[in-house]
C-alpha cells in the first residue's frame, strides 16, 4: 500500500497529509495541489472548516463552505477547490466505506449506512459535530502514521472508520426525521433501489427495469429519487459503473477492451467515451493518474 506523506512549516505548524489506496487526510491551511483541479472522487468526503472559507465546485455546481462549518461528499463526484481565504484552516478526511461494510454483517443495514450515508452529492452545513468529527480524523492519522502496522492498529482503524460512518448517518438520518413519513417512506423506496442497482448495474441500464421491479411507473420513481437525492435514476446507475470501472482499473490487469466487455459496454470506444464525459479522463489516463 503506498503511503505519501506531506509535512510543511506554514504559520509555523505542522500540515500533515496521509494518502493511502483507502484513505486520505489531510489537515492544514492549503489544499494539495491535486484539488485545485477537477478530482474525481470515489470517497465518502469530509471537509471541517475551522477558520475563514473556500469556494469550490461539485459535479459543475457551485459552493461556499464558512468557519463552523462542515461540507459533506458523496462518493462519484468531481471536486474541484477554486479559491480559498487567507485566513483558511480546515481538516479533511476521504475514505471508502466499501472497506468496512463486511463488518456490519447484515446486508439491511449495509444498505441503509450506504443509502443514507450523503444523498445529496454535496451538502454543507454546521452540525454541532465538527469537534468530534476532527478527532476521529486525528486519530486515524495518529494511526496511518505509525512506522509498524499490526493487526490490531489496522482493527482499530476500521472501528473508528466505522465510528464516523454511524456519526455521519446519525447526522442525516436526523435531518430525514424531519421531514416526516412521507418522505421516510421515499427513503425506503429509495434504499430498495440503491440495493437493486448495485445487483444489476453491470446488465441492467434501464429506468423501466428498476421501477418494474419496484412495482412503481418510471416517472413516480424518477420524483421520489430526485426528492431524495437530487439525481436521477440514471445517474445513479451511472455512478455504480463508473464506481465499478475505477475499482477494475486500479484493482485488476484487465485491459479496458475486456473492461468495458465486462461492463456490457459494445466496445472499448463506447466506454471511453462514456468515462470520459463522467470523470473528465479517458480510462487509460486515468489509470496511468492511479498507478
Amino acid at each position: 500500500m503506498e503511503l505519501i506523506f506531506l509535512l510543511s512549516s506554514q504559520f509555523k505548524q505542522f500540515e500533515k497529509m496521509e494518502i493511502t489506496d483507502n484513505i486520505i487526510i489531510y489537515e492544514a491551511y492549503d489544499f494539495p495541489h491535486f484539488l485545485m483541479q477537477p478530482f474525481y472522487s470515489d470517497y465518502v468526503g469530509i471537509v471541517i472548516c475551522h477558520q475563514g472559507m473556500f469556494r469550490f465546485c461539485v459535479d459543475g455546481t457551485s459552493f461556499v463552505a464558512s468557519m463552523g462549518e462542515t461540507v459533506f461528499l458523496s462518493p462519484g463526484i468531481l471536486f474541484h477547490v477554486q479559491e480559498v481565504s487567507a485566513d483558511f484552516r480546515y481538516t479533511l478526511l476521504f475514505y471508502r466505506v466499501e472497506q468496512i461494510l463486511h463488518m456490519l454483517g447484515n446486508t439491511v443495514v449495509s444498505m441503509r449506512l450506504y443509502s443514507t450515508l450523503y444523498p445529496q452529492s454535496c451538502t454543507v452545513a454546521h452540525t454541532g459535530y465538527e469537534e468530534m468529527l476532527t478527532s476521529y480524523a486525528r486519530m486515524l492519522l495518529n494511526l496511518e502514521q505509525k512506522e509498524k502496522h499490526d493487526t490490531y492498529s489496522l482493527h482499530e482503524q476500521k472501528l473508528l472508520l466505522m465510528a464516523v460512518t454511524y456519526r455521519l448517518c446519525s447526522i442525516f438520518s436526523a435531518s430525514f426525521q424531519k421531514e416526516g413519513k412521507e418522505m421516510r417512506r421515499k427513503i425506503e423506496t429509495f434504499e430498495m433501489l440503491v440495493k437493486l442497482i448495485e445487483e444489476n448495474f453491470m446488465r441492467e441500464r434501464s429506468v423501466a427495469f428498476y421501477a418494474d421491479q419496484l412495482c412503481l411507473t418510471p416517472k413516480y420513481l424518477s420524483v421520489i429519487v430526485k426528492s431524495v437525492c437530487g439525481k436521477t435514476v440514471q445517474q445513479l446507475i451511472f455512478k455504480a459503473i463508473i464506481r465499478r470501472s475505477i475499482y477494475l482499473m486500479k484493482n485488476t490487469n484487465m485491459t479496458i477492451q475486456q473492461i468495458s466487455s465486462d461492463l456490457s459496454f459494445p466496445n472499448a470506444s463506447s466506454f471511453g467515451t462514456f468515462f470520459k464525459k463522467h470523470t473528465g479522463l479517458s480510462p487509460k489516463n486515468y489509470r496511468m493518474g492511479a498507478e
